[in-house]
């Protein structure tokens, strides 16, 4: 015979405690001073600083194509590039601060949800313009600002800390 749920726990979990139920994780509600040293310990970034880092960044590269390869098409897909990064970052950034998106957890989250599917679309349809709207396009230079401005975010995550 089986014994009760709540005497159950998973051999494998090295983590199951026998006071608390089988896949229940013990919660604790935080007093106010206890949320506020919390949110002091693990600061948030702005978006907006994040998106401003992006576009110094493109610009920098497109700088460092130009005196490398001296041809300004060159620095202007560097530059496309970058957009293809800031361009649907700015336009999320600006959706997830409305005060729409912070309204509820649900509301938060679909919000997310939205907001990433237009970043990624304008993306993509950025992408399937560049080879109209760049003449002559130098794909290389394209991608390797598209890259380093994503690779933005990994800086954030260092910026934050631990």
């Amino acid at each position: 015979m089986l014994a009760p749920m709540s005497e159950r726990t998973h051999p494998s979990d090295p983590w199951a405690s026998h006071d608390e139920p089988w896949g229940q994780p013990p919660s604790k509600v935080l007093t106010p001073q206890e949320a506020q040293a919390l949110r002091a310990r693990q600061p948030s970034i702005s978006p907006w600083r994040v998106i401003l880092v992006q576009a110094v960044v493109g610009a920098v590269v497109a700088a460092l194509v130009w005196l490398v390869t001296g041809e300004w098409p060159a620095a202007l897909s560097a530059l496309y590039g970058a957009a293809v990064v800031v361009v649907p970052g700015v336009l999320m950034a600006r959706g997830m601060t409305s005060r729409f998106s912070s309204m509820t957890p649900g509301s938060s989250a679909v919000s997310f949800m939205l907001w990433e599917m237009t970043k990624i679309a304008v993306s993509v349809a950025m992408l399937m313009l560049a080879p109209k709207l760049v003449q002559p396009l130098s794909w290389p230079a394209l991608l390797v600002a598209l890259v380093l401005c994503i690779k933005v975010y990994w800086l954030a995550l260092l910026w934050r800390g631990r």
